[in-house]
């Protein structure tokens, strides 16, 4: 009679573990904040971990904290001048710069739908940047593209005082990087089958420009950031959505990506 092979059971999302693992913490940094934090206290974790423009420019652009409280009392309407003064005053009062924010506030969200979006587009992206890349690489992308985020946020909105929260400049970092390859040709792998998206060689800059899925990538992307920047989706946050922070994070992915890379350019010979 003929063996019956034993059939495995496939796992439901195949993720890297450094995926899986970012996901949940973002998951549970949020869950914590919101079941077990008062309202005071995640109030001032906000305060203490978010990137609060203004902040940046007092400690390191020479900015009179005053005159950002000043600015704000001639633009505010008058029905919110007073909180808006107080929380500026509170915020700046210090002086502090507080540059780890610069990481740190790409771990908190301000609703759960924000998490939910963030940990899909995570999912999506960063799986093939970790296959190729490994679990190093992986983190140091995310890092720096969340911090290109906050300094051109930061940079386009210098007397902001209300926080800037959330992975979408990471996300976005790891979203750039992907292309380099994901709209490359498939080839044949040498064990004889197509190779997948990520083992894929990276396109040279300039086949990049001219590739037309990426093209239409990128100006998908792009109209959808101006346009959830005008029109705030129900259940993202509580605030705009910051555009600038995910723009930052794409520019960050896309350049650094080819010097994090593992594997050869298209058309690049591999010394022996």
């Amino acid at each position: 009679m003929p063996v019956r092979q034993p059939r495995v059971r496939e796992p439901v999302l195949n993720l890297p573990s450094v995926v899986t693992v970012s996901i949940l913490a973002l998951v549970a940094i949020h869950a914590f904040r919101m079941f077990l934090l008062s309202d005071e206290t995640d109030f001032q974790t906000i305060v203490d971990w978010a990137v609060i423009p203004a902040r940046w420019s007092v400690a390191y652009g020479g900015v009179d904290g005053r005159e950002i409280v000043r600015m704000l009392q001639e633009s505010a309407p008058e029905d919110a001048l007073e909180p808006i003064a107080a929380f500026a005053l509170y915020v700046l009062g210090d002086g502090e710069g507080r540059p780890w924010t610069a990481l740190t506030y790409g771990l908190l969200h301000g609703s759960w739908g924000h998490v939910l979006i963030n940990s899909i587009w995570l999912a999506a992206f960063g799986t093939p940047i970790a296959r190729r890349c490994g679990t190093g690489r992986f983190l140091l992308l995310s890092a720096l593209s969340a911090v290109g985020g906050a300094v051109l946020y930061v940079g386009m909105n210098p007397m902001q005082v209300f926080p800037l929260i959330g992975a979408s400049g990471a996300v976005s970092g790891l979203m750039a990087a992907a292309a380099w390859f994901m709209f490359a040709p498939a080839a044949w792998h040498w064990e004889g089958r197509l190779t997948e998206p990520h083992e894929r060689p990276r396109q040279p800059l300039g086949k990049l420009a001219r590739n037309r899925p990426f093209l239409i990538f990128l100006g998908v992307w792009f109209a959808t950031n101006y346009l959830f920047a005008v029109v705030q989706p129900i259940g993202v946050g509580e605030g705009t959505i910051a555009w600038e922070a995910h723009v930052g994070g794409f520019l960050v992915g896309l350049l650094v990506f080819p010097w994090l890379d593992p594997l050869p350019a298209q058309g690049s010979r591999i010394s022996a």
